[in-house]
């Protein structure tokens, strides 16, 4: 029999498999009884792709693992009534479902209740005297409960024997739990890199006047007067006594020659430099609040937050 605490392996990736290991489909939602809140049927995924949602009764089944070993073939379950998957399953609707399957009929056999008194494996009587279809099971009077229940407990969810204590069910969908889960958003910040800018080297030419001053020299022309002496005489009588003569001499001057050479005088690369700076990020979260409406024992409203 699965029970309440079973749930959560089969909604955690769970299967469904027949009696000799054929895979029937994946666990779809878990349907509690309305009046246990223990689990009744389970939905799997049958059809070509998955694409049909079917129902199976959990009432023989077992657990094995995540797996839902259930008494029926991959065929009986793709063949089963379909019911809409709406949160709640009606009585008719029950009703066919626990015909198709034979729950309470041959596949179980005879029940006996508290009182010793058998349900009938295939049609009983109600306390009205009329006869109910399918498989059911005598409450502790010794009346028949209605067609198709399982472990004292009629199509409408109705008890006909003695059951563990009530638990809470989702009124707003199909129920999957006894509790509420309470979730909220957490604010999660990273760090991405992303182009923020570029920068480039350019080399280019400028001009600028550069003054430097050089000594340079030149030659003038002097007058040198000699007297005559005996070392220069034999020169001066050569020639004739009066004579016109021209004596000249080449002058010679400096002046600056410009000459430019390149040379290297530095090197500049380009690099980054990581500048680390606090950034405050602010976003709205969403949570989850869950409160206690409704009316105490003594006629007083009660609530409660968490």
């Amino acid at each position: 029999m699965i029970t309440t605490e079973q749930i959560d392996a089969i909604l955690n990736h769970g299967t469904v498999e027949g009696p000799n290991g054929e895979k029937i489909g994946s666990a779809g939602e878990v349907y509690l009884d309305d009046e246990t809140g223990q689990p009744a049927w389970v939905t799997t995924k049958t059809g070509l792709f998955g694409s049909t949602e079917t129902f199976v009764p959990l009432a023989d089944a077992t657990l094995e693992g995540s797996v839902v070993r259930v008494p029926y073939s991959k065929s009986m379950v793709k063949d089963a009534p379909r019911v809409d998957e709406d949160g709640h399953i009606s009585e008719q609707e029950q009703d066919e479902l626990y015909s198709y399957y034979s729950v309470g009929t041959s596949s179980t056999g005879h029940r006996t209740d508290s009182s010793g008194t058998s349900g009938s494996a295939v049609t009983d009587t109600d306390s009205s005297g009329t006869s109910g279809s399918g498989g059911m099971q005598a409450d502790s009077s010794g009346t028949s409960g209605s067609a198709g229940t399982h472990s004292g407990v009629d199509a409408s969810g109705r008890s006909s024997g003695q059951h563990a204590p009530k638990v809470g069910h989702d009124t707003s969908g199909p129920t999957t739990d006894d509790a509420m889960t309470r979730s909220e958003e957490q604010l999660r910040v990273g760090k991405q890199s992303r182009e923020s800018g570029r920068a480039r080297l350019r080399k280019y030419v400028t001009t600028e006047n550069v003054t430097k001053t050089v000594p340079v020299s030149h030659e003038e022309p002097r007058l040198r007067r000699e007297p005559i002496t005996d070392a220069n005489r034999d020169a001066a009588m050569d020639g004739p006594a009066i004579s016109e003569e021209e004596h000249e001499v080449t002058l010679h001057a400096e002046e600056p020659v410009v000459q430019k050479d390149t040379v290297p005088v530095e090197r500049v690369r380009l690099d980054t430099e990581t500048v680390t700076e606090e950034a405050t990020v602010s976003e709205d979260v969403s949570k989850e609040e869950i409160e206690m409406e409704g009316e105490g024992g003594h006629g007083t409203e009660g609530r409660h937050r968490s």
